[in-house]
């Protein structure tokens, strides 16, 4: 490329002139600019933070305009964190310069009323859902998980657990995309479950935290829809998709590695990571999964870890320990 202003040579990794500092994708960034303010004036949070972010790519790391740029996309981020997905607020807009396997039941314990919670929730969420089976490589990636699942399973349960994890990391989807953050489309991994790749540059922790716990959120939301089924047809098959949903995503709340449950203790200070702590010990007692011992001693060692605490998230522990007791509940339902 040469400088449109000057005629200087620019290597293609660039952002700017090497010589009068012009930015290489001007009109693109103006472009963006339009963009976000339109979505200002339509109180679209997530539109504008998506403009910004895609702006933030197309700018130098240490101008000026990409400090500014990146404190509104936190200012953002933050907004978004105190408002539903559906109310969003406007805000200011800044410029942009043209330069420069399944567990067995052991007790009935009760759903109630949040069947039907979920079910709206996921039905309104369909479109979302719907979109993400149109991707070619999520297509493709799911035939040899479920000839796996198939082998192991049987078909039926098979299909049930493909469905469960795709909602899940459908979950995770739909939070990346509301913080302005591209996602792709699920891509099944034979045996190991499934993957989404997306750009976590500039993202806070508290984000992040939304992020990691949608999965099990929209997880559960498919468990709690295979139990309420069941509880209209009695098929057993439904029980079993509802128990193996229940325990996949409680095994995501495990805070180590890149599951869920790191993500979600990262918003979280000691006595947060300790109060979860005791909840499952205590969740452990009343339904005997034994999966909740390795989450006790997970959460224990990261409650008693060394590290910069954060400020803490009541939020994400509320949600946190809401989906301790709701999926260690759905792992000891039994057929009655």
């Amino acid at each position: 490329m040469t400088c449109v202003d000057c005629g200087t040579e620019i290597g293609s990794s660039r952002l700017s002139c090497p010589n009068c500092d012009r930015l290489v994708y001007a009109e693109r960034l103006k472009e963006l600019a339009s963009d976000a303010a339109q979505a200002r004036a339509q109180a679209d949070l997530s539109a504008e933070v998506t403009a910004w972010r895609a702006a933030l790519d197309l700018l130098p790391p240490g101008s000026s305009q990409h400090q500014t740029i990146a404190a509104r996309v936190d200012e953002l981020g933050a907004r978004l964190i105190g408002h539903a997905p559906t109310v969003p607020n406007p805000a200011g807009t800044p410029g942009v310069a043209p330069h420069g396997a399944a567990p067995h039941g052991k007790r009935n314990v009760t759903i109630g009323g949040t069947l039907s919670a979920v079910g709206v929730l996921l039905l309104t969420k369909g479109k979302l859902l719907l979109l993400g089976l149109t991707n070619a490589t999520t297509l493709l990636s799911i035939i040899p998980s479920l000839g796996v699942y198939w082998v192991a399973y049987g078909w039926r349960l098979a299909a049930g657990l493909i469905a469960s994890i795709y909602v899940h990391e459908m979950g995770h989807v739909f939070a990346l995309t509301r913080f302005g953050i591209d996602a792709s489309a699920p891509m099944f991994l034979p045996g190991l479950g499934a993957v989404i790749r997306s750009r976590l540059h500039r993202i806070q922790p508290r984000e992040e935290a939304r992020v990691g716990i949608a999965g099990p959120i929209w997880g559960f939301g498919a468990a709690a829809m295979a139990f309420a089924v069941y509880g209209v047809t009695r098929a057993p098959i439904w029980l079993a998709i509802g128990h193996v949903g229940a325990w996949i995503n409680l095994f995501n709340l495990l805070p180590v590695w890149q599951l869920d449950g790191a993500r979600a203790f990262r918003a979280m200070n000691r006595p947060e990571r300790w109060a979860i702590t005791v909840l499952i010990v205590a969740m452990f007692l009343i339904t005997r999964e034994g999966l909740l011992v390795l989450l006790a001693l997970v959460s224990g060692a990261r409650a008693l870890s060394q590290v910069d605490w954060p400020a803490g998230d009541r939020a994400i522990t509320i949600q946190f320990a809401l989906l301790i007791i709701t999926l260690s509940a759905m792992c000891v339902v039994t057929a009655h």
